[in-house]
């Protein structure tokens, strides 16, 4: 943080601090947010490898910003005020999701695989319905589009943190609260039960809180597939305990320390002359595999 404030810092300190400060809090909240977010989702699911954006949730984004250039067309889309697409797009994406992950954690998880399957058959289907809505789009509407299918860290809308922060600090004050109850449920559905959990309305809270981060953060940066399943990865490996305490908070700082650290380094020292949003989806990329074949192999 200290790096990504003063490193190349010339001129009025005062505006280097507000400009760059706003900027730091936006990248921090959005990456504690995508941190717990994929913790929690583990959880519920019962495995360390799902995210919300592998079983699809990046697909319905996509599908979802291509449907309201569809709607409202080029020109409408762009005079939309930032604040009110914000609300839609979060509105949009929560409903959505819920239905989403709801619908694939209702009947109890399944193993492994089958969700993969299921979360790969979601992912098929967004992006068919948005080629369809993509190949119906004028040539120069689609231009307007293609610059929000992407994850940005580099030009956040920090006047969205109006909006987005006490959606997040709410989201993740409540999972502290129920970080006991996540160390139960992550003994297994039928183990919770017996324990006296109401395993059912535990699932709902969870996914409800799960919903919000993702689709907070998701709105505020775009789709970023893999850095959920990077940041968990390592906090496992580094934090050897099953306790969501000591988790959450390890997973909340390896993300700080990747999202900022390496925003300050494409930013400071390597002149933009790279995106960090692709090294992270090539890196997580390699995680993603790598888990998967060490899961066949057990």
């Amino acid at each position: 943080m200290i790096a990504f404030m003063t490193l190349g810092a010339r001129g009025n300190w005062d505006f280097i601090l507000s400009f760059r400060g706003t900027k730091l809090i936006a990248l921090v909240i959005v990456a504690i947010a995508i941190a717990v977010a994929t913790i929690v989702f583990q959880t519920l699911t019962s495995n360390r490898i799902l995210t919300p954006s592998i079983m699809g949730f990046d697909s319905l984004y996509v599908l979802l910003q291509t449907g309201l250039l569809f709607l409202l067309g080029g020109m409408d889309y762009v005079l939309l005020a930032p604040g009110t697409k914000f609300l839609l797009e979060l509105l949009l994406l929560a409903s959505a999701a819920l239905l989403l992950f709801g619908s694939l954690l209702g009947h109890g998880v399944q193993d492994l695989f089958r969700m993969l399957l299921v979360g790969v058959i979601f992912g098929v289907l967004f992006r068919s319905l948005t080629g369809l809505l993509q190949r119906l789009i004028d040539p120069s509407e689609f231009a307007v589009l293609q610059g929000s299918l992407f994850a940005s860290f580099n030009k956040i809308d920090t006047s969205l943190l109006t909006f987005a922060a006490p959606v997040i600090l709410i989201s993740l004050a409540l999972v502290w609260w129920k970080r006991n109850t996540f160390d139960v449920m992550a003994l297994g559905r039928e183990q919770a039960i017996s324990l006296g959990l109401n395993y059912r309305r535990e699932l709902f809270t969870g996914l409800t809180l799960v919903t919000s981060l993702v689709a907070v953060s998701t709105a505020l940066v775009g789709p970023v597939t893999f850095f959920g399943l990077l940041v968990s990865a390592l906090s496992y490996e580094l934090v050897k305990t099953h306790r969501h305490g000591p988790l959450l908070v390890a997973a909340s700082l390896i993300a700080v320390t990747v999202l900022v650290g390496g925003q300050a380094i494409f930013e400071r020292v390597l002149g933009m002359g790279a995106t960090l949003s692709v090294v992270i989806e090539f890196v997580g990329g390699l995680v993603f595999l790598f888990l998967i074949l060490r899961k066949v192999r057990a």
